[in-house]
């Protein structure tokens, strides 16, 4: 599995994790999902 794979999972359980009614301190799983999200698309250039 790739790494640009690992990020796409590890953004969607994040999400899914967001939508739950489930407190959290500090910043929040949505933000933390989007930007798992969006280093996953961002990766080939990253790594470029």
């Amino acid at each position: 599995m790739s790494v640009q794979a690992v990020l796409y999972v590890i953004a969607i359980i994040l999400l899914i994790l967001a939508a739950l009614p489930i407190p959290t301190r500090g910043i929040g799983l949505a933000l933390l999902g989007a930007a798992a999200a969006l280093a996953a698309y961002a990766w080939p250039v990253i790594t470029g």
